[in-house]
């Protein structure tokens, strides 16, 4: 059988789309079935979990089928969050790749799929590849793999419990630290691990609700973070800790109601861990503050600007051995001691014991971080069929001139201002625009070269 998939679902860094729109049962089985061919169809080990969505169990269900189908075999965890997933492929000796049904901190509608191929992140051609694969069709039947359950989440709280090894548990016991998982895949994780932390702590919303009842999990957003804020004001806490729906991106608030962006955090660890590993190489995304790099540079070790997307980063260390990584999303990677993916509750204890190893709260440590001023990610609707063209009209003009110009993802233009980034989405029809300075006037200047390069291009604004 022959499947073609909508091509809006299949995005760089995984399958995304809309249930009963653009994404249904069939789609998930011919992904199944089209990543099964991809491992052979031999036999191998398929690890598959899902999140709270309305949707995952019959898109897991229909994921399953089609594995097993194309002849893997499948190692069903359940619930939880993606880093448990990762978890259990980068732990199983016996698994060879690892599905994940999520929608992320897509709206509750959506839905979608992450996936591991042996460790290595698999994006971009390889998801490009499925729906050849899918298009293609299997011509030979093969014998049906076998469907085992799997309870992974004890031993997978055991392994995130390591990030706090050495750590003095009387300092561990005066932190008081709130949490919200937003009724996402994380919150059975966050009560097993917070019952075996030392210390007070309070817990919104652990429930897994596809519904989203409370707010929308994405601790980006201001709006999302406003039930934690409260409790840490309420509660007088040290500070407070928001994950998305799959528990991959971490969000914090320090106890005087400040958001601590991700590349803020980001220059957290980064302090922390060049003084256990000297000159280790740090790794941001393009959308960063200067101040990561330049804070780095300064410690002693070795910072890199890389492409925005988690599978990008996550790539890129292993290409060039950095012990950590992060993006303004929230997604940090920490490869020293852990796996080098992306899990928020790993990144959560790693701030608790960099606070303790750095002897100050993790307020004093925001408070003293460089202040620029910047504006938050500007997104504005392209088509996705000219969105890149017109990076490449902005590139090609200002390769024109003497600018200062970072192209490693869209353009990243340096001037005595500060910086302004322009470049076009990888998960959405749209461009998306950061700029930063040192103050108001110099922000409204980088602001205004934005405009005139999407004048130029016939974008506005």
């Amino acid at each position: 059988m022959t499947h073609r998939f909508h091509p809006s679902i299949l995005r760089e860094y995984d399958i995304r789309g809309v249930v009963g729109q653009t994404l249904g049962a069939d789609d998930a089985r011919a992904v199944g079935l089209a990543f099964a061919a991809r491992l052979g169809g031999d036999g191998s080990k398929v690890a598959v979990g899902r999140d709270g969505r309305l949707s995952s169990p019959m898109l897991e269900a229909a994921l399953v089928d089609g594995l097993t189908e194309g002849g893997c075999n499948v190692v069903c965890i359940g619930v939880g969050p993606t880093p448990m997933l990762y978890y259990a492929e980068a732990s199983g000796d016996d698994v060879q790749g690892a599905i994940q049904v999520t929608g992320s901190h897509n709206p509750g509608n959506h839905n979608g799929f992450k996936f591991v191929l042996a460790g290595h992140p698999f994006f971009g051609a390889d998801i490009r590849a499925l729906d050849g694969s899918a298009q293609r069709g299997r011509a030979v039947a093969i014998p049906r793999g076998a469907v085992e359950q799997r309870d992974v989440m004890d031993a997978y709280i055991d392994r995130l419990l390591r990030a706090l090894s050495g750590i003095d548990p009387a300092r561990l016991a005066s932190l008081r630290i709130g949490w919200d998982t937003g009724n996402g895949a994380a919150g059975p994780a966050l009560e097993a691990l917070v019952a075996r932390l030392p210390g007070e702590h309070h817990c919104l919303f652990t429930e897994v609700d596809g519904h989203f009842p409370n707010h929308h999990p994405d601790p980006t957003v201001e709006a999302n973070l406003a039930d934690l804020r409260q409790l840490v004001a309420a509660k007088s806490l040290d500070f407070g800790i928001a994950f998305d729906g799959d528990g991959d991106r971490i969000g914090v608030i320090d106890s005087r109601g400040r958001l601590i962006h991700g590349d803020q955090l980001l220059m957290i660890f980064a302090e922390d861990l060049l003084h256990q590993h000297p000159g280790a190489t740090v790794i941001a995304d393009v959308k960063a503050s200067q101040a990561v790099f330049d804070r780095v540079a300064a410690r002693g070790g070795h910072p890199l600007m890389w492409k925005t997307g988690h599978s990008l980063i996550k790539a890129k260390m292993k290409e060039t051995g950095a012990l950590l990584g992060g993006e303004m999303t929230g997604h940090i990677f920490f490869a020293d001691t852990y796996y080098g993916y992306d899990d928020a509750l790993y990144a959560a204890l790693r701030l608790i014991a960099a606070a303790i190893r750095l002897d100050a709260s993790v307020t004093a440590l925001h408070s003293a971080l460089p202040t620029l001023i910047s504006t938050p990610e500007l997104r504005f609707p392209v088509d996705e069929t000219h969105k890149f063209a017109v990076i490449t009209e902005v590139a090609t003009r200002l390769s024109a001139t003497s600018a200062q110009v970072n192209t490693v993802d869209g353009v990243r233009v340096t001037t005595p201002d500060g910086w302004w980034l322009l470049r076009a989405s990888n998960t959405q029809d749209g461009l998306t625009a950061r700029a930063e300075s040192a103050d108001e006037a110099g922000l409204a200047r980088l602001l205004a070269e934005v405009d005139a390069q999407l004048a130029a291009s016939g974008v506005s604004r």
